[in-house]
This record gives C-alpha cells, sequence and structure tokens, in this order.
C-alpha cells in the first residue's frame, strides 16, 4: 500500500501564500492520479485539486480556480498543491490521496489518504 505524507502547511495571512507537498512511498506513483482534498471543520472532505498519472491534465474545484495550482514530480514521487491569494475559508486540513483507477476529477475514487496538515488563513 502507497504511504503519503503530507508538509508544508501552517498559519498565513490572507492574501498570503503556501506550498504543500506530498511524499508518496513506492515505485508504482506515476501510474496513479493524485490529489488534494480537504476538510474545514463541520464540513465534508472536499476533492480540490487534482492531477492525471502522466501530469497533463489537472482539475480544479471552482472556488480554487486561478488561486490553486497542482502538479507532480514522477522522479520524486511528489504532488505539489501551490496556494496563492489565500483567504479565510480555505482554513481547513488538507490531504493527499492516490487515485484507484477512476476518473482522476471523481472524488468518489480516491484510497490511501495521508495524515494531513493544517492549513489556516487568518484575515
Amino acid at each position: 500500500q502507497v504511504q503519503l505524507v503530507e508538509s508544508g502547511g501552517g498559519l498565513v495571512q490572507a492574501g498570503g501564500s503556501l506550498r504543500l507537498s506530498c511524499a508518496a512511498s513506492g515505485r508504482t506513483f506515476s501510474m496513479y492520479h493524485m490529489g488534494w482534498f480537504r476538510q474545514a471543520p463541520g464540513k465534508e472532505r472536499a476533492l480540490v485539486a487534482a492531477v492525471s498519472a502522466s501530469g497533463i491534465s489537472t482539475y480544479y474545484e471552482d472556488s480554487v480556480k486561478g488561486r490553486f495550482t497542482i502538479s507532480r514530480d514522477n522522479a520524486k514521487n511528489t504532488v505539489y498543491l501551490q496556494m496563492n491569494s489565500l483567504k479565510p475559508e480555505d482554513t481547513a486540513v488538507y490531504y493527499c490521496a492516490r487515485n484507484s483507477g477512476g476518473a482522476y476529477y471523481n472524488p468518489r475514487t480516491y484510497v490511501n489518504w495521508g495524515q494531513g496538515t493544517q492549513v489556516t488563513v487568518s484575515s
């Protein structure tokens, strides 16, 4: 089973930026679509960005389009989430996850969750 470890979260002021990283174990990282989810207190976990196995195709949830960028480096077994122009409503625990083989933009096809990293945006 692939193990995922997120890092890069923290406290930032509104308008600031953070870059999240997710390091994956194993030799098959390049075979899987990867996604970033977030869960705010009292809300369900939601897919915010996803990238296809090749890195060519991406998906973004409407509220983060133009502000967040997902990318991956298959040589380093790492997926990134660059978050710019952060807003207080972006505050959440952010998780990366591996796709089980379904469509990269379908949140129901993700398995193998990391432990999460907290992002807090102050106003």
